[in-house]
């Protein structure tokens, strides 16, 4: 009989590797034998045995005629690492529970079948939903081609980002702080606006110990960046990708020449092209975009239906002030029956603020 709390403790694994397997998928397994767990593990790092395999090798007695469980449809292909249905059907495992189907076109389905025609009892979608959500990014990136892209931003309880006098540091407490670290840390890049840059000169690194460092994306479409900045100076420390749309300034060789990467792309009224951003930085291999602003590139981002995650930090203040900043800028929408709309999957309290995490469902009127 098939037990939820190991699909769930398969889903725990997975999620310590929050951050290290880009671009591939999160992987949790578990081998359970008369009512007990024998093995577990979980894919580390890309390049690094696959969570069955490291399951397997963990098992306290022989996993012959076992049941494994493992939140996504194991590998059957030769890639860094050998096919995990190999190493199922050596092992002698009985029945093998298997949580999110793979949509990578080499393994789709493919797995699944190899299992079996070995004979090996195969359930499938067992805790699907909890296991889909673990590889929203992965699943993202392998059907679109395109990152995922996730919007943050600490706001007062007005909705202010900053003072009228542009002063931001600090809206959220220090344990918000902690936990939008803990987000840079789990994907692959972010990004903000120039404005961002000129205003706070932020140097955009994770400073949680052993963190992966997510690759500094900078949309500025006339190269307004200072020489002088700290994006600039640390440019060889973290890599760091500037996207503009013209040069009046003259500055692209003596940014290159700090190890910036600079991509010149299209104009959309005076502004870089976000789609063509977000299509290069996908034919570049990167999977996963956190946005941090400003308002104008958020609400960019929303218009042009490029984002699917918003994480807000909600904080206990009143900045009050009518030019005081807000989140979401641009022209915005003109009814309300445009608005963008919002499906709440997590919330949390922090020390005092609140953090919530949206589903972007795109524009009702789209």
């Amino acid at each position: 009989m098939l037990n939820e709390k190991y699909m769930k403790r398969a889903i725990f694994l997975a999620k310590k590797a929050l951050g290290y397997t880009s671009p591939n998928p999160l992987v949790g397994a578990v081998i359970v034998k008369n009512n007990k767990i024998i093995g577990e593990g979980y894919h580390h790092k890309a390049g690094e045995p696959h969570a069955e395999r490291m399951a397997l090798a963990d098992c306290k007695e022989s996993p012959k005629d076992a049941t494994i469980y493992v939140t996504l449809e194991p590998c059957c292909h030769q890639g860094r690492t050998p096919p995990c249905t190999d190493a199922i059907i050596e092992a002698g495992i009985q029945h093998v529970v298997i949580g999110s189907p793979d949509p990578n076109p080499l393994v789709k389905g493919k797995g699944v079948e190899i299992l079996r025609k070995s004979g090996i009892t195969v359930t499938e979608h067992f805790l699907k939903k909890e296991c889909d959500a673990v590889n929203d990014v992965f699943f993202h990136f392998i059907s679109t081609k395109m990152p995922y892209v996730a919007l943050k931003y600490a706001m007062t309880a007005d909705g202010k980002i900053a003072t009228t006098t542009g002063a931001s540091r600090w809206i959220s407490n220090e344990a918000s702080r902690l936990h939008a670290h803990s987000l840079r840390h789990q994907y692959s890049s972010i990004l903000v606006g120039i404005e961002t840059i000129l205003q706070d000169d932020p140097l955009l690194n994770c400073r949680i110990e052993n963190a992966t460092q997510p690759r500094r994306i900078i949309c500025d479409s006339r190269l307004r960046i200072p020489l002088e900045s700290q994006i600039c100076k640390t440019a060889k420390e973290y890599p760091t990708i500037i996207a503009y749309a013209n040069d009046p300034f003259e500055k692209e060789a003596a940014l290159e020449a700090l190890g910036l990467t600079l991509w010149r792309l299209p104009d959309e009224n005076e502004r870089v092209s976000l789609p063509s951003l977000m299509k290069k930085l996908g034919e570049n291999g990167v999977d996963s975009v956190l946005v941090e602003g400003g308002g104008t590139i958020h609400f960019g981002f929303l218009e042009q239906n490029l984002a699917q995650k918003l994480y807000i930090y909600f904080a206990p203040k009143i900045f009050g002030g009518k030019d005081a900043k807000t989140p979401v800028g641009g022209m915005g929408v003109l009814e309300p029956k445009d608005a963008f709309i919002l499906k709440l999957l997590h919330s949390q309290t922090l020390d005092g603020d609140i953090l919530l995490e949206y589903e972007i469902e795109t524009s009702s009127a789209k």
